[in-house]
């Protein structure tokens, strides 16, 4: 139980890492200056591939053995998983402006900033609320048997850009990260 709750701390941590790292960018592109599209796509295209699924659908199973537990969390674990769901598609979005800026469409700056300001504002939104009310419920009433079930959900997977075997897809993106640390 601990080792999950630990491990969705630290994957929410490293989002929120990354999420500064594309406000930053999303910032110098608003400023008119240019910033690194690919490093932004990088990003994006982790938080889809890794988190949209691997991260969240472990979550989800979480969340469904919560409702269980305690039904008066049914609400709340619904927006929740919706909100899985619009992040899924905002990045969508954002990768669809992101690529058309890349290969050189003309399109009008404030389309990517929205489209860019939508996944940023759903995400930092969705890590506040599951570790202030959703994690901490999580560790308190999820029985071992609980964990057990959410562990057999999802199968493990290394995380490909924070974890030790290192995509060659997101070498770059590390090679950042480390670069600012």
């Amino acid at each position: 139980m601990a080792d999950l709750i630990a491990l969705w701390h630290a994957e929410h941590a490293n989002f929120s890492r990354l999420l500064n790292v594309l406000d930053e960018q999303v910032a110098e592109f608003h400023e008119g200056e240019e910033p690194v599209f690919g490093l932004m796509l990088d990003i994006v295209s982790y938080l889809r591939e890794f988190a949209d699924r691997v991260h969240h659908p472990r979550e989800d199973a979480a969340f469904m053995r919560l409702v269980i537990r305690d039904p008066t969390m049914r609400l709340p674990i619904n927006r929740l998983l919706q909100e899985h769901r619009a992040i899924a598609f905002a990045g969508d979005e954002f990768v669809a402006r992101l690529n058309e800026v890349i290969v050189g469409n003309v399109m009008m700056r404030s389309s990517v900033e929205a489209a860019a300001a939508l996944y940023l504002t759903y995400y930092r939104h969705h890590l506040a609320t599951e570790e202030r009310a959703i994690l901490p419920r999580a560790a308190s009433l999820l029985t071992p048997q609980d964990w057990s079930l959410v562990r057999s959900t999802v199968a493990s997977v290394e995380d490909p850009l924070f974890g030790d075997a290192l995509a060659a897809q997101y070498r770059e993106l590390r090679e950042f990260l480390v670069t600012r640390a």
